[in-house]
């Protein structure tokens, strides 16, 4: 259009025009508040403390050769003593909140095989692991005492329990039973005892050479007696598990004798912020949106 002097006449342009390169920007900014989202950046701290029950307790598993009888039936199938015992002991780790759990193994000699710890499933799978023989052929409980009272000395607690399971008789080891029960009684430990397997002759699964395998019936010595003084020396209980229910019961019994309040540590909890993050994002991306399809619709 031209002007009385005869110039054309200069269009101012459109305001919108000016701010164009804002819109680019709001595509770009969405996408750093989506990546900084996916990092879960946190703020603040607030403390809290909780009440919960536990106490530390030690598993004391016989591993000897005679836990290989099969004299134990699960859902009508022979099993050996060392494997009814890992199915019920799992159960009653399941039951168990806010305890610290060891693991120790004896046979010839005694070890830990896991500290106490409340990392459940690792307990379970080291149990799942456990052999017959791997502690060596016969028993140590004196020794096996001694080690587990070792690992209640680790970490301090109000209340500390030991639960020995055995279908022996002590016949190593340089602890006797008997001081080591004196021992753990002076340091306010509590031993309960099981003694696990039928009387008389029981069945184990043999390996011929020459005839391949085959069931052989053989006599085990459990020592009642002793198991019986260890837990009353101690304040404890002794227990006599011949099948796979009797085993059931005695460990539901513990789980409902030995509950204890403690104070857990206090831990921090943090804000979430990329909620925000991520709906700022999403807020920025739909403007955009709606922008390049129409204000600034781009024409071929």
């Amino acid at each position: 259009m031209a002007g009385s002097d005869g110039r054309s006449a200069e269009i101012p342009p459109s305001p919108a025009l000016r701010i164009r390169w804002l819109v680019p920007l709001l595509c770009y900014l969405s996408l750093a508040l989506m990546v900084t989202a996916l990092a879960r950046p946190q703020w603040g701290t607030r403390k809290t403390t909780i009440n919960t029950s536990g106490i530390n307790i030690v598993l004391t598993l016989d591993l000897s050769e005679s836990m290989a009888a099969l004299d134990f039936r699960d859902q009508g199938r022979m099993v050996n003593r060392l494997e009814a015992v890992k199915s019920v002991v799992q159960d009653f780790i399941a039951r168990r909140s806010g305890d610290r759990i060891a693991v120790v193994v004896f046979g010839d000699q005694a070890y830990t095989q896991l500290p106490l710890t409340r990392d459940y499933h690792t307990i379970v799978s080291i149990l799942d692991r456990l052999k017959i023989g791997a502690a060596g052929r016969t028993t140590a409980i004196g020794d096996a005492i001694g080690i587990s009272l070792k690992r209640l000395q680790d970490i301090e607690s109000r209340s500390n329990v030991i639960i020995l399971l055995t279908d022996g008789r002590s016949n190593s080891g340089e602890l006797t039973p008997e001081v080591a029960a004196d021992i753990a009684a002076g340091q306010k430990v509590k031993i309960y005892t099981i003694g696990v397997g039928t009387s008389g002759k029981v069945p184990f699964l043999y390996n011929d050479p020459v005839f391949g395998q085959r069931y052989v019936y053989q006599q085990v010595d459990l020592d009642e007696a002793a198991l019986k003084q260890i837990a009353q020396r101690t304040g404890g209980m002794y227990f006599r598990a011949q099948d796979l229910d009797g085993l059931e019961e005695i460990y539901s019994a513990i789980d409902a004798m030995e509950k204890t309040d403690i104070q857990v540590d206090t831990f921090a909890e943090y804000a979430e912020l990329y909620i925000y993050l991520l709906l700022s994002a999403l807020g920025l991306l739909t403007i955009w949106i709606v922008l390049i399809n129409t204000r600034y619709l781009k024409l071929p």
